[in-house]
C-alpha cells in the first residue's frame, strides 16, 4: 500500500523504484545557494526550488542516457520561457552534478550535497525513464479520444505498447538506405497518435493563421511549418486543451505507421500497394489532399505514407540505429537536423516507405512538410 500511495501521489523518492518523482538536494557551484530539484517522470515535469520558492518549472518531452549522463529535452515553462531548440537543456551526471541552461540566459551549475544519495537516485531515475511501463503521458485511456478546439475536432488513436523490429526489415527490400540499418528490436510504452495529420483548420483554430501553400480546403494537411513553428503550435494547443500534446518520437512514428501490434508487415503504411494508402508523386496531381480520403492502416490511422512529411521530436543521427536504446528510444541527445517521416505528395514510392528516414533543419519550411500529434 505504501508503494501504491507513493506512485499515486508522486511523493519524494526514498528507496523504492516504484516512485515517479525523484528529488535531489543540490547547491549552486558558484554561490553555494541550496536548491531542491524534483523530476516527476509520470508528468514529465522538472521543478527547482530555492528557499521554498520556485526558481523555475518546466516540462520535458524526451530523454537520452549516454556515457553516465541523463539529458532531458525541455519543452516549455510555467515561469521561465524555454524552447527545445538546443538553447536550453537539463543534464544530470552520475558523478553528482545537475547542469541547467534556460533560454533567458540563466545557468544553474548545481552539485550534490550527498553523493551516495544522488548516485542511488540517478540510477533509479535512469531505470524509470527507460522502463516500458513508465507512463509517457497523463492519458490512461485504452480507446481513441476526440478533442475540439475552437470548433475544430480531431481524433487521437490509442497505440498499445509493444515490441517491434525497427528499420530496414525484409519487405523494404533494396529500397532501404544505410541509415535504416541495422534493424533492431524496440519496445515502446503505450501512447496516442493523431488519426490524421494536423489539418489547416486545426492550425488556424490554434494559431489564428494558415501558412500553407495549398489552400482551398481546410481539411488538407497544414504545411510550410518548421519544427520550431510546431513547438509554438504545441504550446498554444496545450494551453487551450490542458493536455500534453507533442510530436511523436521517431520510434513511435514508425511503430504506428507499421500498424503497431496489429501489423501486417506492409512496405507502406497500411498496404503493399502504395496507391491504396498514399498521395505521392504519381497520383497527387502535384498538390496535397484532404486527410483521411484513402485507406487507413491496421490501427485506423491515415496518410502515414505520403501527403506531407511529418516532423518527429528526435534529432537525426545517421548511425543512431547502431547504438539506439531498446526501450523507448528518444533519438540522439543533440544534432543539427530533426527527423522527418512518411514521404509526401512530391515523392516517389521509395520515400513513402514506413522505414524511410529523412531530416531537415528545424527552422526550415517547405510545402511538403507538416506534422502529426502524439501524447
Amino acid at each position: 500500500m505504501k508503494k501504491i500511495l507513493l506512485f499515486l501521489f508522486c511523493l519524494t523518492l526514498t528507496t523504492t523504484v516504484f516512485a515517479q518523482t525523484f528529488t535531489f538536494n543540490m547547491r549552486h557551484n558558484d554561490n553555494g545557494t541550496n536548491y531542491t530539484v524534483s523530476i516527476d517522470v509520470s508528468q514529465k515535469r522538472i521543478t527547482a526550488k530555492r528557499s521554498n520558492s520556485t526558481e523555475f518549472s518546466c516540462s520535458f518531452y524526451s530523454h537520452n542516457i549516454n556515457n553516465n549522463v541523463i539529458g532531458l529535452a525541455l519543452t516549455n515553462s510555467y515561469s521561465v520561457p524555454m524552447t527545445p531548440n538546443g538553447s536550453s537543456y537539463f543534464l544530470l551526471t552520475q558523478g553528482g552534478a545537475i547542469i541547467v541552461k534556460l533560454t533567458n540566459g540563466n545557468e544553474y551549475p548545481l552539485i550534490t550535497n550527498n553523493s551516495s544519495d544522488f548516485s542511488s537516485k540517478y540510477n533509479q531515475l535512469a531505470q524509470a525513464l527507460n522502463s516500458p511501463s513508465t507512463p509517457t503521458n497523463n492519458n490512461s485511456s485504452s480507446s481513441n479520444r476526440t478533442f475540439n478546439v475552437n470548433g475544430v475536432s480531431f481524433t487521437m488513436v490509442y497505440v498499445q505498447g509493444g515490441t517491434f523490429t525497427m528499420g530496414a526489415t525484409s519487405e523494404q527490400g533494396s529500397d532501404a538506405y544505410s541509415d535504416e540499418k541495422p534493424t533492431h528490436s524496440v519496445t515502446l510504452s503505450s501512447y496516442m497518435i493523431g488519426q490524421t495529420e494536423v489539418t489547416q483548420a486545426l492550425w488556424q483554430a490554434v494559431m489564428g493563421n494558415n501558412p500553407s501553400r495549398f489552400t482551398g480546403d481546410s481539411r488538407r494537411p497544414v504545411e510550410m511549418v518548421s519544427w520550431d513553428d510546431c513547438q509554438e503550435f504545441l504550446r498554444k494547443l496545450n494551453s487551450l486543451t490542458g493536455q500534453r500534446f507533442r510530436l511523436p518520437t521517431e520510434a513511435e512514428w514508425e511503430f504506428a505507421a507499421r500498424g503497431g501490434n496489429k501489423s501486417n508487415h506492409y512496405k507502406y503504411s497500411g498496404s503493399k500497394n502504395i496507391g491504396d494508402v498514399a498521395w505521392y508523386y504519381h497520383n497527387s496531381s502535384s498538390t496535397t489532399h484532404p486527410v483521411g480520403k484513402l485507406q487507413p492502416n491496421e490501427l485506423g490511422i491515415y496518410d502515414m505514407s505520403g501527403n506531407v512529411y511529418e516532423w518527429c521530436s528526435d534529432w537525426y543521427g545517421g548511425n543512431y540505429y547502431s547504438s539506439s536504446p531498446s526501450n523507448n528510444p528518444q533519438g540522439p541527445s543533440s544534432g543539427s537536423f530533426r527527423v522527418l517521416r512518411g514521404g509526401s505528395w512530391f515523392d516517389d514510392t521509395r520515400y513513402c516507405r514506413v522505414s524511410f528516414r529523412f531530416y531537415d533543419y528545424p527552422v526550415n519550411r517547405y510545402f511538403s512538410i507538416g506534422l502529426r500529434l502524439a501524447f
